[in-house]
C-alpha cells in the first residue's frame, strides 16, 4: 500500500496506465485507483532484503527504515516494539473486521490486501499487492476503526509487526509520527478520491430532527454512517405510511436526485445519525468520469424494488403500493384495517436497544443479564453500563468535549456485535439520555404487580421526543397464573408501540449478594439459552427472527391444532406469537393463555361437549331475520372457555381476523375483550348474528370470508417463520357438466331415482359460499408455496365441520400428521440454526436492506468497474480465491459483554464459556449489583487493561 521508507529513495513516480487496465472483476471504480502505485523498477530497493538471510538482519534493516518513515532521529524508540514475523503462502495476517490488527512493514515476500464486495459474501477482491518496504494497516491504526480490508500472504514472507499499543507508546513519545505515517497514507491516495473527500460533508443530526421533508428539492444523496433513519409518506388524506428504515451503510435519497424529482417522503432521525453528503454535483461528476456507474444504481435499485416486493404480504388484502405502514410506530389502536399491519422489516435490523426503568425497584441489572444470555443465541451481543464506559473510557467520558470519542467507539462495538444493549442508569442522567438517543428501540421495564402511573423517568423521555420504536416490558414472579390489568398500563402510555410479559425466574428478583449471584450467573452462562423462556422470545422479537403459529378455521376440524401444539412443545419448537381465524382464534387464545397442550385440550373439550347439545341448539332458535340461532347459548360457551380476559393479558402476542361487514374489510385484533373478538371470528353467517364490535358499533362475522389463513399478518406482525395449519374444508371440484341451462326438475328427478346415474349439482347455498370464500383461494395456493411458511394440512377431510362429538379423534389425526412433519423436522437449522457473526451476517441483496457497511463501502455502494492488479510478476489467479473464515476480536477483550456466536467452528476443543467478568465499578441499584455487570464483564489480566489504557489514551 505505502512506499518503501527508506531515505535512499526518490520521490515515487504515479504509473497511470496500470489503472486503466481492466479484468473480468467489474469492481466499483477499481479500488487500486485510490492509491498511486510507485515505480517498482527500484532494483536496490527491491533486492534490499532479499540479499539478507538472517531475522536479525532483516530486523536491524527494517528498524532502519521505519526510522526514517517515522521520522525518528533514533532507533532507540523503536528497540523492543517490532516483531519480525513469518507467514506462509496463502495464510492471513488480518481478517477483514478484526479489531486489534497490527501495523506490518513487508520485509520480504509479497501481501495482498483484500476486500469482500457488496454483492458477495464470501468472494474477496484484491486491491493491493504489497511488496519489501510497504506499511500495510496504517489506516485502522491511525483511526482506531476495525481493519477495513483483509491481508494475506501472496508468497512465503517476512513482515515486521507493530501492535496497536506499542504504535500508540510511539506517537505518545513522538507525536509528529502521526503526521509523517498520514502523510505517507494520503499521498498513496489518487488525485479523484481527494475530490471527492473535498465535496463529500460531514453531517449530524439529531434524534427526531428531519434530514428533509416531502416535497423538498432533491439535491443531495445521503449515506448513513452511523444512526437510524425513517421515511415517511404522507398521503391525501392525511394518513402516513411509514416507507422503510434506513441503517448504517445505506443509501437515502437517490432515486429523487436522480430523477431530479421533488422528495417523495420525509425522513427524520430515529437517533443521532451521522452521514455523509453527497451533493447532486458530484453524483453527476462521477457518472461523467465514470458512465458504467448509472448501470451500478440501476443495479442497486433493482434490488431495493424486488426486496420490497418479496417482503410484501402476498395476500391482496394486505398489498401496499408504496411501503408498509407499521402500527409500531402510530397510536396504539384496538383493532387494525388490513393494510396497517408490518413491523418485521423493522425488527429485521434493531442493532441497539435501550433498557430503561419504570422504577427504581426494578431489577434492571439481572434482567439485562438474562437479556444478555437470551441473545447469545442469535449473535454477537454486548452490554455497556455506565460503569463499563467509566472503566473503559475513563470517568470522564460523558463530558461534552469527550463526545466525538465516546461516539466513534460506541458505533464501533455496533459495527461488530449483532445487537448492543444499553442499561441505562434509574435516573436521568448522562449515560442514560446517551443510552435513549443512542437506541433504534427502547424497552421500557417495569414491574407488572405495581402501579402503572407513568414515572418521571419515562416522562422525560417523552419529552425528549425521540422516534424510535417503544416496548413496554412487563415484569412477572414466576407463580403468577395470568398477567391483569395490561391495559392500564397501556393506556397511561400512547407512546408504546407494543407490550411483552415476562415470568422471571426467582434469580431475577434475588438477594444474594453480588458474589453469590455473580457465581450463579457464571453457571447459567456456561449452558445454552432455553429457547422457550420469555426471555428468548423478546430476544427473536427484537431481532426479526419470531417463530408464528397460525390456526385456519374449520369447525369441529379445529381439534387437530392441539395434537399439533402437542408436537410442538414435546419438540421444542417455541411458538412466539400465535393467532388464527374461526375455530383458530379459540384455539389460539387458549395456548396463549396456558402454553401446555394439556391444559388446551381439556379446556377445549368442555367448549366441544357443549356443541354436542342438542337441546342448546333448539333453545337458542329464533326467527331467522339475520340468523337462525340468536347467539345467546354460543356466548356463554365462548366465555365459559376463555372466562372475561383481555386479549392484552396473555402471555404471547396473540390476534384473531373477523369480517367488517359494516366497512367491508378484514379487521386483525390485538386487544380489547377475548371471548368477544373470538366469538366474532366465528360468527357464520346465517346461523350466528354478527356480533357489534363494542368500541366502534361496527358489525362482525367469520374472518373466513376475507383470510381463513393468515399466515400473512403474522409474517407482518414480525414474525421471520410461520408454521400454518390449516383445517378447512375443501371443495368437491367433481361436478356434473350439465351443459348451457339447468331444469330444477330434472336435478329433482335424477336425486330421487334409484336407477338413473347420479349426478353433482351446487345448490345455492353452495355456491354463496363457495363465492365468499372465494378470495381466500388464490391467498391458499400462495401459502403452500411461500418460503417462509411450514403448511400443515392433517387428514382430515373424512371430518364434517359440526362434527363436534369427534374431539379426541380428530385431535389424535392432527397429531399422528404432525409427528411425521416435525419429528426430525428438516427445516429446524433454518428456524433456529447459528446466525453468522455480524461481518458475515449480510442480508440477501434482494431483500433491499444492505448489511452494515464501512464508510470507506462507499465507491462499492455506487459503482463497480472492472480491474486488473497491478503485479511485478506474473501470478495466477487462483492465488486471490483463497477462502477464509471471518474471525470476530472484541475491541475490547473482557472490558465488556462480547460473545461469538454459539456453535461455530472454532480451533480448540475447549468448552464454550460466555463469561462476563470485570473489575472496579460502583454500585448503582438497591441490590448493590452495580458492581455484579462490571465484574461479570471484564475479566482480564492488569497486563490487558494497562494495554488497553495505553491505546485509548492515545
Amino acid at each position: 500500500m505505502f512506499q518503501s521508507s527508506t531515505s535512499a529513495r526518490t520521490s515515487p513516480v504515479y504509473k497511470d496506465n496500470r489503472l486503466r487496465h481492466t479484468s473480468h472483476d467489474d469492481s466499483f471504480l477499481h479500488r487500486a485507483t485510490f492509491f498511486d502505485r510507485q515505480e517498482s523498477s527500484d532494483a536496490a530497493v527491491l533486492s534490499k532484503y532479499q540479499q539478507w538471510t538472517e531475522d536479525d538482519e532483516v530486523l536491524d534493516a527494517a528498524t532502519e527504515d521505519l526510522a526514517s518513515l517515522f521520522g525518528l532521529d533514533e532507533e532507540t524508540l523503536l528497540r523492543g516494539r517490532l516483531t519480525l514475523e513469518h507467514y506462509r503462502a496463502g495464510q492471513y495476517l488480518v481478517h477483514q473486521g478484526d479489531q486489534d490488527s497490527s501495523l506490518f512493514f513487508v520485509a520480504t515476500g509479497t501481501l495482498l490486501v483484500c476486500q469482500k464486495t457488496v454483492d458477495t459474501e464470501e468472494e474477496e477482491t484484491v486491491l493491493i499487492v504489497s511488496h519489501s518496504g510497504e506499511l500495510v494497516g496504517v489506516l485502522a491504526a491511525l483511526t482506531g476503526e476495525p481493519s477495513f480490508f483483509s491481508v494475506k500472504a501472496k508468497h512465503d514472507s517476512r513482515v515486521v509487526a507493530i501492535t496497536k499499543s506499542n504504535f500508540y507508546s510511539i506517537m505518545r513519545d513522538c507525536p509528529h509520527v502521526v503526521l509523517n505515517v498520514a502523510h505517507a497514507f494520503v499521498s498513496r491516495m489518487s488525485p479523484f478520491v481527494r475530490q471527492i473527500d473535498f465535496a463529500l460533508d460531514w453531517m449530524l443530526i439529531d434524534a427526531g430532527r428531519a434530514l428533509y421533508r416531502q416535497g423538498d428539492p432533491s439535491d443531495s444523496t445521503y449515506v448513513v454512517l452511523n444512526g437510524r433513519l425513517r421515511s415517511v409518506h404522507t398521503l391525501a388524506n392525511g394518513r402516513k405510511q411509514l416507507m422503510g428504515e434506513y441503517g448504517r451503510g445505506e443509501i437515502v435519497g437517490v432515486v429523487e436526485t436522480l430523477t431530479q424529482s421533488p422528495r417523495a417522503s420525509t425522513v427524520h432521525a430515529i437517533r443521532d445519525t451521522e452521514l455523509a453528503k453527497m451533493p447532486a454535483g458530484l453524483l453527476d461528476t462521477i457518472k461523467r468520469k465514470h458512465p458504467q456507474v448509472v448501470t451500478r444504481l440501476i443495479h442497486l435499485l433493482g434490488q431495493r424494488i424486488l426486496g420490497h416486493m418479496q417482503q410484501r404480504p402476498q395476500t391482496p388484502l394486505l398489498d401496499i403500493p408504496a411501503g408498509i405502514l407499521n402500527p409500531a410506530y402510530l397510536p396504539r389502536q384496538q383493532s387494525w384495517d388490513a393494510p396497517s399491519v408490518n413491523c418485521h422489516m423493522a425488527n429485521a435490523n434493531l442493532t441497539t436497544v435501550a433498557l430503561l426503568p419504570a422504577s427504581e425497584d426494578v431489577p434492571l441489572t439481572t434482567f439485562s443479564l438474562d437479556m444478555y444470555h437470551a441473545l447469545t443465541a442469535i449473535g454477537s451481543t454486548l452490554t455497556l453500563t455506565s460503569d463499563i464506559i467509566k472503566t473503559r473510557l475513563g470517568i470522564a467520558a460523558f463530558d461534552s468535549v469527550q463526545e466525538f470519542r465516546l461516539s466513534s467507539w460506541l458505533g464501533q462495538q455496533e459495527d461488530i456485535h449483532r445487537i448492543v444493549l444499553y442499561q441505562a442508569d434509574p435516573r436521568m442522567t448522562a449515560w442514560t439520555q446517551r443510552c435513549i438517543r443512542q437506541a433504534d428501540c427502547i424497552l421500557i421495564v417495569a414491574l407488572g404487580d405495581k402501579d402503572p402511573t407513568v414515572s418521571e423517568l419515562e416522562n422525560q423521555m417523552d419529552a425528549m421526543a425521540v422516534r424510535a420504536q417503544k416496548e413496554l416490558v412487563l415484569l412477572h414472579k414466576e407463580d403468577v397464573v395470568s398477567p391483569i390489568g395490561t391495559a392500564d398500563w397501556l393506556n397511561a402510555r400512547s407512546w408504546i408501540s407494543s407490550h411483552h410479559h415476562i415470568s422471571c425466574p426467582k434469580r431475577i428478583f434475588t438477594r444474594k449478594t453480588p458474589k453469590k449471584v455473580m457465581e450463579m450467573y457464571e453457571k447459567m452462562f456456561e449452558k445454552d439459552p432455553d429457547r422457550h423462556s420469555d426471555f428468548a422470545r423478546l430476544a427473536r422479537f427484537l431481532t426479526g427472527t419470531s417463530v408464528a403459529l397460525v390456526l385456519g378455521g374449520g369447525g369441529a376440524r379445529g381439534a387437530s391444532h392441539i395434537g399439533v401444539m402437542r408436537v410442538l412443545q414435546e419438540q421444542g419448537i417455541p411458538v412466539d406469537i400465535i393467532g388464527g381465524t374461526s375455530i383458530g382464534a379459540l384455539m389460539g387464545a387458549l395456548w396463549a393463555e396456558e402454553r401446555n397442550w394439556r391444559a388446551v385440550a381439556d379446556r377445549a373439550r368442555g367448549f366441544f361437549s357443549n356443541m354436542t347439545s342438542i337441546w342448546k341448539k333448539l333453545v337458542d332458535l329464533t326467527y331467522p331475520v339475520t340468523s337462525m340461532f340468536s347467539g345467546y347459548n354460543f356466548n356463554r360457551d365462548i366465555e365459559e372457555a376463555l372466562v372475561d380476559k383481555q386479549i392484552e393479558d396473555l402471555w404471547i402476542p396473540y390476534f384473531n381476523i373477523t369480517t367488517d361487514v359494516s366497512s367491508s374489510k378484514m379487521r386483525i385484533h390485538t386487544d380489547g375483550s377475548l371471548w368477544r373478538y373470538v366469538r366474532a371470528s366465528m360468527s357464520l353467517s346465517g346461523y350466528l348474528p354478527p356480533l357489534c364490535d363494542p368500541k366502534d358499533g361496527h358489525l362482525l362475522l367469520d374472518g373466513g370470508y376475507v383470510n381463513n389463513l393468515p399466515a400473512d399478518v403474522a409474517k407482518s406482525m414480525g414474525a421471520n417463520f410461520v408454521i400454518a395449519v390449516d383445517v378447512g374444508s375443501q371443495d368437491d371440484r367433481n361436478l356434473t357438466h350439465y351443459g348451457d341451462y339447468l331444469s330444477g326438475w330434472w336435478v329433482l328427478y335424477k336425486k330421487w331415482n334409484p336407477f338413473t346415474e347420479k349426478i353433482r349439482v351446487l345448490d345455492m347455498s353452495e355456491i354463496q359460499q363457495r363465492l365468499a370464500y372465494v378470495s381466500c383461494m388464490k391467498q391458499m395456493e400462495e401459502i403452500k408455496c411461500c418460503d417462509y411458511i411450514e403448511y400443515v394440512r392433517p387428514p382430515i377431510d373424512r371430518y364434517k365441520t359440526l362434527q363436534f362429538g369427534a374431539f379426541d379423534e380428530i385431535m389424535e389425526v392432527g397429531y399422528a400428521h404432525a409427528v411425521a412433519i416435525f419429528t426430525n423436522w428438516r427445516r429446524m437449522d433454518e428456524v433456529f440454526g447459528v446466525r453468522p457473526p455480524v461481518e458475515e451476517q449480510t442480508r440477501h441483496p434482494l431483500t433491499g436492506i444492505q448489511s452494515n457497511a464501512y464508510f470507506t463501502d462507499l465507491a462499492e455502494l455506487v459503482s463497480r468497474i472492472p480491474q486488473q492488479i497491478s503485479q511485478r510478476e506474473p501470478t495466477s489467479d487462483d492465488e486471490y480465491s483463497s477462502e477464509y473464515e471471518d474471525e470476530e476480536d472484541d475491541a475490547d477483550s473482557g472490558l465488556v459483554v462480547s460473545t461469538s456466536v454459539p456453535n461455530l467452528a472454532e480451533a480448540s476443543d475447549e468448552p464454550k464459556k460466555r463469561e462476563a467478568i470485570s473489575e472496579g465499578g460502583t454500585p448503582t441499584d438497591e441490590n448493590n449489583l452495580g458492581t455484579l455487570e462490571t465484574e461479570l464483564r471484564q475479566r482480564h489480566s492488569h497486563a490487558e487493561l494497562r494495554e488497553s489504557a495505553e491505546e485509548e489514551e492515545t
